[in-house]
């Protein structure tokens, strides 16, 4: 006859997932609005899939004894630390993981090392039902629709047609289509590497025929979205607009995915005929189950009926549930001035202002902005903006442009570092790339000011933020973008020269608007 689970160890269940709720709150909230974006609705079927795999062990569940471990206090530690980590630093992806770490902590704690074993794969299954970083989404749907577009092209020109690729748009000559981030792939992209996780797990075979068979959906993702957009180019001299929107759009999607879940079933087919695999294999892993568990220490009083390593994770949970309200009180660092008083002259440069629209202020969730065209006296621009936070947290942190230009249809070509002088003669390291849309080019430096520091990636301002914050309590910061467009027929050298004198003009007036510098 089973043992049902102690009232005590239910009452244990319900703290922790009440300390969870306290500790990941706004993280849970962002998974969740995360999951009503298009590109990842399947994540809404990972917990339930996870639900079923454990539930379908539950006979192997129950044939292994519990053991209390103490082994399962490191992923737990290593979750707070991982918690405080993206707690101040301002990242949710770390959130996420902490969870993550925090929840295999406790089942090892609980159940041990054999039953968590057993349990593993769904375990892990379940970190596919979190969104990658945002720098990393924009970057892979750029990448996804280049790719696309290109392979695109190569269909159309074999099947007669006259194509050919300008970053994302292709030419037909009747015709010009932009392949959009909604076209990029990315929609089916994640859904059939995770259905490739699953068919490798059920797949009896080698690990290389598992791994093989995981790793092929990427390419196979990318060349049946190709043929998508081949297929759109074709249909568009007979259908016109039709044939890239609506019903179609949405169907001619879903039939791609099925077909590239028939290849993958396919190749399953396939690997099986391909060397064979030896008979035997199971009464050898049956061996390795029967391997005896040496005997727990028993323990007295109420430590017999609850795990005392489950009591010291919610001390642990409730310790940083608690410290963490007094963290989320940071200062917030007000500017010298505000950006209503920026000035509309900068050297020879006579600026007009410009303001956001509300539902890019809502996304942004800004302090104070700066949105300026600035030209010179031979009609030349330069677009400035700045994007001011008193206080970096989860959801409120500087986006870089490397993330959100690519999501506006431009990419950004050859971007790198390069040094330029200041006002005061001393070295500056910003980031510099070519945008380019089409037949558009321009010409952009990029860079953060936190703190008084000039930073040139997200990973630099994240580390900053978990250390300032420490150690002075501030986490205020700004994001810097200067933008000019180039003429038709203007080299970028020319582009680069109008910059770097706009930026001895511009980037000291910044600085007294800003809040003071941090002793470097």
């Amino acid at each position: 006859m089973r043992k049902a689970i102690s009232l005590p160890m239910l009452g244990g269940v319900l703290i922790f997932l009440v300390l969870a709720s306290v500790m990941y709150r706004s993280t849970f909230d962002y998974l969740l609005g995360k999951w009503g974006m298009d590109d990842f609705t399947y994540s809404y079927f990972i917990p339930v899939v996870v639900a079923y795999l454990i539930w379908e062990k539950r006979a192997d569940l129950a044939r292994e004894p519990v053991c209390r471990a103490w082994f399962g206090l490191f992923p737990v530690m290593l979750a707070i630390l991982t918690y405080w980590m993206g707690e101040l630093a301002g990242e949710y992806t770390l959130m996420f993981f902490s969870f993550w770490l925090l929840s295999v902590g406790a089942l090892w704690s609980i159940m041990g090392r054999r039953k968590l074993g057993v349990i593993a794969f769904p375990v892990c299954l379940a970190l596919t039902m979190v969104p990658p970083p945002m720098v990393l989404y924009y970057g892979l749907t750029l990448q996804l629709k280049l790719m696309s577009s290109q392979i695109g092209v190569i269909m159309l020109q074999l099947c007669g047609l006259t194509a050919y690729r300008e970053g994302n748009v292709i030419d037909l000559g009747f015709t010009r289509l932009q392949v959009v981030d909604a076209c990029s792939g990315l929609r089916y992209f994640f859904p059939l590497i995770v259905l490739g996780i699953l068919l490798a797990y059920f797949f009896k075979g080698a690990l290389w025929k598992k791994v093989f068979l995981v790793l092929s959906a990427i390419p196979i993702s990318i060349v049946t979205n190709s043929m998508r957009i081949a297929s759109v180019g074709i249909l568009y001299q007979f259908m016109g607009s039709a044939a890239a929107e609506g019903f179609f759009h949405d169907f001619s999607g879903w039939f791609i995915f099925m077909i590239s879940l028939g290849i993958l079933l396919m190749e399953m087919a396939l690997l099986k005929r391909i060397l064979p695999e030896r008979v035997g294999r199971e009464q050898v892993a049956a061996t390795y189950s029967d391997i005896p568990i040496p005997p727990q220490k028993s323990f007295s009083g109420p430590f017999r009926i609850i795990s005392v390593q489950f009591v010291i994770i919610l001390l642990l949970m409730g310790t940083t549930a608690a410290a963490v309200q007094s963290v989320s009180e940071r200062n917030r660092t007000a500017m010298q001035k505000p950006f209503s008083a920026f000035p509309e002259t900068v050297g020879s440069w006579n600026g007009k202002k410009q303001n956001l629209e509300q539902m890019f202020l809502d996304g942004l969730n800004l302090t104070d902005y700066l949105l300026a065209d600035y030209r010179n006296g031979s009609g030349q621009v330069i677009n400035s903006y700045v994007a001011f936070s008193d206080f970096q947290s989860k959801g409120k942190a500087s986006h870089s442009p490397a993330s959100c230009l690519p999501g506006s249809g431009w990419e950004l070509k050859d971007p790198e570092k390069i040094s330029l002088i200041d006002a005061n003669g001393y070295p500056v390291i910003v980031n510099r790339a070519m945008m380019i849309m089409g037949s558009e080019r321009r010409l952009t430096y990029y860079w953060f000011n936190q703190r008084g520091r000039i930073l040139t990636d997200l990973f630099q301002t994240k580390l900053f933020n978990i250390v300032d914050s420490i150690t002075l309590n501030r986490t205020d910061g700004s994001m810097v973008r200067l933008i000019t467009p180039l003429a038709e027929k203007e080299t970028p050298e020319i582009a680069e020269t109008r910059l770097k004198e706009f930026f001895m003009q511009f980037n000291p007036i910044l600085t007294s608007f800003l809040p003071s510098s941090v002793r470097l």
